[in-house]
C-alpha cells in the first residue's frame, strides 16, 4: 500500500443536504431541533433523577443508566448542533480538524456506549442468575472500575480509527456524501490505495461490535433461561421488563452499526438514514424506553417533582 504524506485538503464539503428542497430543509430542521432538545432534556432528567435519589444512586443498574444518558447527551451533540447550523445557513462545510474531531468523538462515544451496554447486560446477568453474590460482585469500587474500563475502551477504539484515517493523504475531491464526518465517507476521498486501510478499519469496528453483540446475546440468553417458569410472579415480570428494555436499546444501537459495517464503503442513500438514526434518533429513544418501561424510575421522578415543588413553596 503506497502512501503519500501530502494532505492539501483543509475543508470538507458535506453534501447531505444538497438535494433537499426548502420545505424539506425546514422539516428536517424542525425534526432535528425537536429530537436534539428532547434528547438533552430527557437524558438530563434521568441523570438528575438518579443523582438525587439515594436508592437509585446506590443501585449499579441505575448508576450505569445515568452514565448511558450522559453518553447519549454527548453523542447527540457531536453532529446535531453542526447539522442545525448548516440547515440554517444552507452552507455545509467543515474544516479538516473539525472533521477529525467529529470522527474521534463519534467513535469514542459510540464505542463507550457499546461497552457500557455490554456491562449493563453483565450486571443484569449477575443480579438475576447469581443474586446471592450480587452485592459482593457489583460493589461500588468494582462498578467504577468497570465504568472506567468502558471509557478507556472507547478512547482506544476511537484513537485507532482516527490514526488510521489521519494517516491517509487528502488532495481532493473533498465532498462527503453525508451530514457529518464519518470514517467510510472520509476514507473514500483519500488520494491513494485504501484497500488495506479499509480492512483494518472494518476489522477494528466490526470486531468490537461482534464481540459486544455476542456477549449481549449470551448474557440475555442465560437470563431468559434462568427466568423460565418465573414470568408469572412479580419478580420475574420485573426482571423481564428490565431486560426487554435493555434489549430494545441494544437493538437501536447495534442494528444501524451492523448495517454500516456490512457495507461500510458503499455510496447508498440508506447510509444517510442509518447515520441520522444513530446520531439523532437513538439518543431520544433511550430515555423514553427506560422511563416508560421502568416503574422505579417513574416513581423516583415523581418523588423528585414533589421535592422540587415543596422547595419552591418553603
Amino acid at each position: 500500500m503506497k502512501m503519500s504524506s501530502c494532505t492539501t485538503v483543509t475543508m470538507f464539503l458535506l453534501s447531505g443536504f444538497s438535494e433537499l428542497q426548502i420545505l424539506h430543509f425546514l422539516l428536517l430542521f424542525g425534526l432535528v431541533s425537536a429530537c436534539y432538545t428532547v434528547s438533552l432534556l430527557g437524558n438530563l432528567l434521568i441523570v438528575v433523577t438518579v443523582r438525587m435519589d439515594p436508592d437509585l444512586l446506590q443501585s449499579p443498574m441505575y448508576f450505569f443508566l445515568a452514565n448511558l444518558s450522559l453518553i447519549d447527551m454527548a453523542l447527540g451533540s457531536v453532529a446535531a448542533p453542526k447539522m442545525l447550523s448548516d440547515l440554517l445557513s444552507q452552507g455545509s462545510t467543515i474544516s479538516y480538524g473539525g472533521c477529525m474531531a467529529q470522527i474521534f468523538f463519534l467513535h469514542f462515544l459510540g464505542g463507550s456506549e457499546m461497552f457500557l451496554l455490554t456491562l449493563m447486560a453483565y450486571d443484569r446477568y449477575v443480579a438475576i442468575c447469581h443474586p446471592l453474590s450480587y452485592a459482593e460482585t457489583m460493589h461500588h469500587h468494582c462498578c467504577l472500575g468497570l465504568l472506567v474500563t468502558c471509557w478507556a475502551g472507547g478512547v482506544l477504539h476511537s484513537s485507532t480509527q482516527l490514526v488510521l484515517v489521519a494517516w491517509l493523504p487528502f488532495c481532493g475531491p473533498s465532498k462527503l456524501n453525508n451530514f457529518y464526518c464519518d470514517v467510510p465517507q472520509v476514507v473514500k476521498l483519500a488520494c491513494s490505495d485504501t484497500y488495506v486501510m479499509e480492512i483494518l478499519i472494518i476489522s477494528n469496528s466490526g470486531l468490537i461490535s461482534l464481540v459486544c453483540f455476542l456477549v449481549l446475546l449470551g448474557s440475555y440468553g442465560v437470563i431468559l433461561v434462568t427466568l423460565r417458569g418465573r414470568f408469572g410472579d412479580g419478580g420475574g415480570r420485573k426482571a423481564l421488563s428490565t431486560c426487554s428494555a435493555h434489549l430494545m436499546v441494544v437493538s437501536l444501537i447495534f442494528v444501524p452499526c451492523i448495517f454500516v459495517c456490512l457495507q461500510p464503503f458503499s455510496n447508498l442513500q440508506m447510509d444517510k438514514m442509518a447515520s441520522i438514526f444513530y446520531t439523532i434518533i437513538t439518543p431520544v429513544l433511550n430515555p423514553i424506553i427506560y422511563t416508560l418501561r421502568n416503574q422505579e424510575v417513574k416513581e423516583a421522578m415523581k418523588r423528585l417533582r414533589t421535592r422540587l415543588w415543596l422547595s419552591c413553596w418553603t
